[in-house]
């Protein structure tokens, strides 16, 4: 078994990582292959479920080509900052490119202690090693940037938290592991140098277009905030919650990273939060897009030094990118909800419109995938039982919202199949329920994967509407309901 590995972020100053090896495990044993993700890297599925694979996977033998390190990177918690965070219980292999020439690290997570493990064991265990496997897994099916869970391996060991629990392994696939974090590192400790370092290094493997700029820098945090913008806003098309938005949180090649106490809304609500550790609910759904928007003001502070010469320049043409996100967000917001309502042309008022459905929607306590899901049979054949269902007693009040919402359709010239295709797709119809992933989880502890493979098989066509994922469809009964989710750590 043998990795392609090229290793470019080993070849940045040493300051940049630790190098150190994964720390052995005692029983390693395959929990989970993701042989779709194996394909689509260029490696032979067959070939990872072999003893030596599953040993590289486990952290007990270092392959061929790796270079093992732990990132160094600090960040703003709970809006705190800590000067110093890293990889605690992570260790990079190395970085690999698929058959087209696309690079993709491959770390191990719950790999053992490193020296950025401030008193942590730097072990995971099966619970959020599963969970997310499941969600990342779902939302690559939806299309959304995430990282990937190539495997999971369950360790033999025990691992502490509340009791003991079993230990496990993640190997995570992503394009990179640089996080805004990893910029404020190198600006609390002054070091310009580091910056710019890093700020070249991103641009080469994630940004090369901005490299023929007049000024690469601004391009480069323009160009982040883009993407994060289109990331937040289809976060909130699907009710995500991400839960732990902070700094060292947020990927630059704006990807989906770090799934710890995330879940999905099921009745709708802007400050739904259900994160255990989130008191004040800084990381609620309705907030993500102010707080992606404070996270990268963060790394906007960071590329001062380098965005000109002189320093008030150098202020304006930051605080002109971060202003800019709030027209970049509300660009993309419409773009993902103006499908879920099956209108595929822009028009004034459509923001309006939107909003009203959502207010309707909270104060109905409606499950926001359902709600959502309930508008297509209702433009398929005029047919509004489900959406009668999805309200309730609220359902009369919608009649105005209705009419304004059927004069806004007989705008277009769309044609129903093309109109049906985009709401199919814009409205899954199911999501990885948080009392199903929960009870999922339970049964794989206990030794029955079942529960989780099925979930995924699920998972994997969300908006396919058929006998056989009717109950995953089905929001939790009262005594179901998942009030909060833990990271694990």
């Amino acid at each position: 078994m043998t990795f392609a590995f090229d290793n470019s972020y080993a070849r940045l100053p040493e300051r940049f990582f630790a190098r150190l090896a994964p720390v052995p495990v005692a029983q390693p044993r395959l929990v989970k292959l993701n042989d779709a993700l194996a394909a689509r890297l260029g490696l032979d599925a067959a070939a990872l479920r072999s003893t030596e694979a599953v040993a590289i996977f486990a952290g007990n033998r270092v392959p061929e080509g790796a270079t093992p390190l732990a990132m160094a990177y600090a960040g703003h918690q709970f809006g705190g900052l800590v000067p110093q965070l890293g990889d605690g219980r992570a260790i990079l292999l190395g970085e690999i490119q698929d058959p087209a020439g696309e690079r993709f690290d491959i770390q191990l997570k719950g790999s053992g202690r490193t020296p950025f493990s401030r008193g942590g064991d730097g072990r995971a265990w099966l619970g959020p090693v599963l969970r997310e496997y499941l969600i990342s897994d779902y939302m690559a099916a939806l299309g959304i940037p995430t990282t990937r869970a190539l495997a999971a391996v369950a360790t033999g060991e025990p691992v502490w938290r509340e009791t003991a629990r079993p230990g496990a392994v993640l190997t995570r696939v992503a394009r990179s592991h640089v996080r805004v974090g990893t910029f404020q590192y190198f600006q609390i400790r002054g070091d310009t140098e580091a910056l710019r370092h890093l700020a070249d290094y991103v641009i080469d493997r994630h940004y090369p277009e901005v490299r023929v700029s007049d000024r690469p820098y601004a391009d480069l945090l323009r160009t982040v905030i883009a993407r994060q913008a289109a990331l937040v806003a289809r976060w909130l098309g699907v009710g995500f919650i991400h839960g732990v938005m902070n700094t060292d949180n947020m990927s630059i090649a704006g990807e989906t990273i770090d799934y710890g106490p995330c879940a999905f809304m099921d009745a709708y609500h802007p400050e739904q939060v259900y994160s255990s550790i989130d008191h004040q609910g800084r990381y609620a759904y309705g907030n993500q897009p102010r707080i992606a928007q404070w996270n990268l003001a963060r790394l906007a502070e960071t590329l001062l030094p380098l965005l000109d010469s002189d320093g008030d320049k150098s202020l304006a043409l930051a605080q002109q990118a971060i202003d800019g996100f709030g027209a970049l967000f509300t660009r993309a917001w419409l773009d993902v909800f103006r499908p879920k309502l099956g209108l595929l042309e822009a028009r004034a008022g459509d923001a309006e419109l939107i909003e009203d459905l959502l207010e309707a929607m909270a104060a109905a306590g409606v499950d926001f995938t359902n709600g959502f899901h309930a508008l297509n049979p209702a433009v398929a054949s005029g047919v509004e039982d489900e959406l009668g269902a999805a309200f309730g007693e609220a359902y009369p009040r919608l009649g105005d919202w209705l009419a304004r919402w059927r004069n806004r359709l007989a705008e277009e010239e769309t044609s129903p199949e093309a109109r049906l295709a985009a709401m199919g797709q814009a409205n899954p119809v199911v999501i990885p329920r948080n009392h199903r992933v929960e009870a999922a989880l339970a049964a794989a502890v206990e030794g029955d994967l079942g529960p989780v493979e099925d979930l995924l098989q699920v998972l994997a066509t969300p908006a396919q509407v058929d006998a056989g994922n009717l109950d995953y469809r089905r929001p939790p009964a009262p005594h179901e309901v998942v009030h909060q989710t833990f990271c694990g750590t």
